[in-house]
């Protein structure tokens, strides 16, 4: 019998023991956190998680669940982190998977041992015992929102300067002068929650993004999107941008950077407030920052303005710690993985849930988790070369979109999921 480690007990986490586990794998999980949930759970004493108080889901109910596993009855369009933590918890607890976690265990190091298995070292978090086990395969679950990613902007900012992956509330900065950086959609959460106990709070954005509202024409924004996919991308993104802008109108008319590019080039920012915030005057935007000079910020159209917190709402590195960054490195470049899951030069290695939808993780990341179950078990092999087909992946993107770390791994969901489903179906066959 295979001894399977995986990394991890977050939404991609469960999914993997789950369909690992019924091959008849030997399942070994570590995971650093008290419980599952991963980034959902809120103010764990691990500082994992990066949600906030007021979190919800930006993709709605319809489209977030497992494939065997639907949400409750009552469980509203866009569920908040309790309701969604408390899914993941049901879910581990409907599979009996939880006696295959070891909760409060980090791992520090993993080594590609000759022989294609994993030696795996971890620490217990409560004895500070360090220990090595190998294991036969090794899946990486634990995501890509561990390491922030600051701006790089001349000079020093000298008020409190903060990543949005340490942002927890608003109550903290009652009447101060908050500068929220970013446009995607923590950073628009953040301002208008600040908004509502600051002084003033302001946002930056260096380019413009389009704001998707999470509700049109009585439809979550995710359905609708998905009612027009019949249409050729070169007809349906140009809509897609003519329905927003006749929806709630365009950024440069409240005073927000332009758009230049389709709805698709970037990570979409659903989010129905901000649009209101910036009207109502409790939001005040600006573009790019030119510089830092103490408590004052530098604008690159001339203005100035000090301030008395920054909010970096800028994203994660792409970073596994436990790996040697000559064995595995996804902080720059393409990341070359088949189905954003198998590299070409290490064995018995998957990464579950290392992509970012133009939805919800999760889903695909179940899907994945089948499919590499089905290999680990022999039921299913790639139909060519391993990195003759991320070649081909690489070169046949779901949707074209600008070039930024963050973007190297995204997906178009639906997409994805076909060409996973896809798969599957092969894996019957041989």
């Amino acid at each position: 019998m295979k001894n399977i480690a995986i990394i991890g007990a977050g939404p991609s986490g469960i999914a993997a023991i789950k369909n690992i586990s019924e091959k008849g794998f030997s399942v070994t999980c570590f995971e650093r956190c008290a419980g599952v949930g991963g980034n959902w759970r809120f103010n764990d004493p691990s500082g994992h998680s990066s949600v906030f108080e007021t979190t919800h889901i930006i993709s709605s109910k319809f489209t977030s669940h497992y494939e065997d596993f639907p949400f409750p009855s009552g469980t509203p369009d866009y569920p908040s982190h309790q309701q969604l933590l408390k899914y993941f918890n049901d879910y581990a607890d409907n599979f009996d998977i939880k006696k295959y976690i070891n909760f409060g265990t980090e791992v520090t190091k993993c080594n590609y041992c000759e022989d294609g298995s994993w030696e795996i070292e971890w620490r217990s978090l409560d004895s500070n015992e360090i220990r090595k086990t190998k294991f036969d395969a090794l899946v990486v679950c634990n995501g890509h929102h561990h390491i922030p990613r600051y701006p790089d902007y001349p000079g020093k900012f000298t008020g409190e300067y903060l990543h949005s992956h340490d942002y927890k509330s608003a109550a903290p900065f009652k009447d101060k002068d908050v500068l929220v950086v970013g446009g995607g959609n923590s950073a628009c959460d953040v301002a208008v929650e600040t908004s509502r106990v600051s002084k003033s709070t302001s946002i930056s954005w260096r380019r413009g993004y389009h704001l998707i509202p999470k509700f049109l024409f009585g439809y979550t924004s995710d359905i609708f999107a998905k009612k027009s996919r019949w249409l050729p991308k070169f007809i349906r993104l140009p809509f897609q941008k003519f329905m927003l802008e006749m929806v709630q109108g365009k950024n440069e008319d409240i005073g927000l950077p332009k758009v230049n590019n389709h709805v698709l080039a970037t990570h979409p920012t659903v989010n129905s407030d901000l649009y209101n915030s910036v009207r109502h005057g409790k939001v005040k935007p600006y573009g790019d920052i030119l510089k830092f000079d103490g408590r004052k910020v530098y604008f690159k159209d001339g203005t100035n303005r000090e301030f008395d917190v920054v909010i970096a709402c800028t994203g994660f590195k792409i970073s596994h710690k436990f790996f040697d960054k000559d064995l595995i490195d996804f902080e720059s470049g393409p990341v070359k993985l088949l189905h954003k899951m198998i590299p070409s030069h290490l064995k018995n290695l998957y990464f579950i849930g290392l992509f970012q939808p133009l939805g919800c993780i999760w889903p695909g990341a179940e899907l994945q988790s089948k499919l590499a179950a089905k290999h680990l078990s022999g039921e299913w092999e790639p139909s060519d070369e391993i990195n003759k087909l991320i070649e081909r992946e690489l070169q046949n993107l779901d949707v074209k979109q600008i070039d930024t770390p963050r973007h190297t791994i995204t997906v178009d969901d639906f997409s994805f999921r076909k060409r996973l489903k896809k798969e599957l179906r092969q894996s019957m066959r041989v």
